[in-house]
């Protein structure tokens, strides 16, 4: 890679979506570094690895300081790093609510904060940000999840609008079940209760299934890949499956599509 590559920094590199996504942007021709909390020289093969922790702010700050020093440059930020939580509402504490917006709402303004200077000075930049159907598309037993990707939503939004006067294009991608490691990392109301048992057993069930149906990872960075490069983006990008769920909650009437969503998942 010459020094006229694009440099692109993609959190939460070291699997999934993010590692996909760094692989795809590599031979695109960009100049790909990936996040991870822990660094494993073993899979960083034409993609530098750096070690971050987005919800810690010295961490993102000399993460994104590293990038710099070597490059000069940040042409793209692709937000990726998160976790789901699946359970009712009323079943996690406010601690678990405030661990979950920690990582996928305040570490992506932290990344956002961190990169966006350097792309100013340069009068240009993308970021994108991971969103999610339930950013769009909110389900049951998954409100604090929910949540997290309608703040993504908002933000992008307004950012877009902040930035786009500088050069710089804020996006998001709203991937449906991809087939990844979600599931291992999904976690768990912290206080459940009994009377929330039998649906969220069956929207744990859903969820499992969903993943083991789902897109391929390659599907949705592909999908990021266009949104980083093409000359006039949208705000929005559903990624595969997500195609078919965006269109109908945007357009068909709130009533309708919720008591489909309701039929469709058995909580009736």
């Amino acid at each position: 890679m010459t020094n006229m590559a694009p440099v692109a920094l993609v959190t939460g590199a070291s699997s999934g979506i993010g590692l996909a996504t760094a692989r795809a942007l590599r031979g695109a021709g960009y100049r790909v570094f990936g996040t991870t909390r822990r660094v494993d020289p073993a899979s960083t093969s034409n993609i530098t690895m750096i070690s971050c922790d987005i919800t810690d702010e010295a961490s993102v700050v000399s993460a994104v300081a590293s990038v710099i020093s070597q490059t000069g440059r940040i042409d793209l930020l692709v937000n990726n790093a998160g976790f789901g939580l699946l359970g009712a509402a009323e079943e996690s504490s406010i601690d678990q609510a405030h661990m979950l917006f920690d990582v996928n709402v305040f570490g992506m303004i932290r990344m956002v904060n961190a990169v966006l200077p350097t792309m100013r000075a340069a009068g240009r930049g993308r970021i994108i940000n991971i969103s999610s159907v339930f950013g769009l598309m909110p389900a049951p037993y998954m409100a604090l999840y929910a949540a997290s990707k309608h703040a993504v939503e908002g933000y992008t939004e307004s950012l877009d609008h902040e930035t786009q006067h500088f050069g710089i294009r804020a996006l998001t991608i709203e991937p449906a079940n991809t087939k990844t490691a979600f599931n291992a990392h999904l976690a768990t109301a912290d206080r459940p209760q009994d009377v929330y048992e039998p649906v969220r057993a069956i929207m744990t069930n859903m969820v499992v299934r969903m993943a083991q149906t789902g897109d391929e990872p390659d599907v949705v960075a592909q999908t990021i890949v266009k949104a980083a490069q093409t000359a006039k983006p949208v705000l929005r990008y559903p990624a595969g499956r997500g195609r078919k769920l965006a269109l109908p909650r945007r357009f068909v009437p709130a009533d309708a599509f919720d008591k489909s969503l309701r039929k469709q998942l058995g909580v009736d």
